[in-house]
């Protein structure tokens, strides 16, 4: 917690649903925006951002995880959090999909990102905690924990 995250994401710019994924209902048809368009959207993300908390989150409303709530079709007003989009980087994009590579502050929600650009996530894949990369994973071998702390 309090580090910052690198994640890749696929984003179905067709559709947003009720969840920010594939999971929700459908609330909304979309027309993909044109290239242009989508760049204007992103630019309006990068740096510091007020973004709604997604109601299938597990932020606490009234003592409840939002997340209960929403699956007993409970509508609440959810609170936005600010966060510090450093990078939004378009990988790709075609047949109304766009896949970003984010760079986030902690407690940033990607499906929020998702929502305000039009459209839901469609996979999501954490790449990097803080100084910690998926690309160092390696199941036979484990940092020790004063090498790791000394990463912070």
């Amino acid at each position: 917690m309090g580090l910052d995250k690198r994640y890749v994401t696929a984003i179905d710019l067709t559709a947003r649903t009720s969840t920010g994924d594939p999971e929700g209902a459908l609330v909304e048809q979309c027309e993909p925006p044109a290239s242009d368009d989508l760049q204007e959207r992103l630019a309006a993300l990068r740096g510091e951002v007020e973004l709604p908390i997604p109601a299938a989150s597990a932020v606490k409303i009234g003592g409840e995880r939002a997340y209960k709530l929403a699956r007993r079709g409970v509508a609440v007003e959810m609170p936005t959090r600010r966060s510090q989009i450093s990078a939004l980087d378009v990988i790709t994009y075609r047949d109304g999909e766009v896949c970003l590579d984010l760079r986030v502050s902690s407690g940033t929600y990607i499906r929020a990102i998702a929502d305000a650009i039009g459209g839901h996530c469609r996979t999501l894949r954490r790449l990097e905690i803080g100084p910690f990369s998926v690309d160092e994973a390696d199941p036979e071998r484990f940092i020790p924990p004063d090498e790791a702390l000394a990463r912070l």
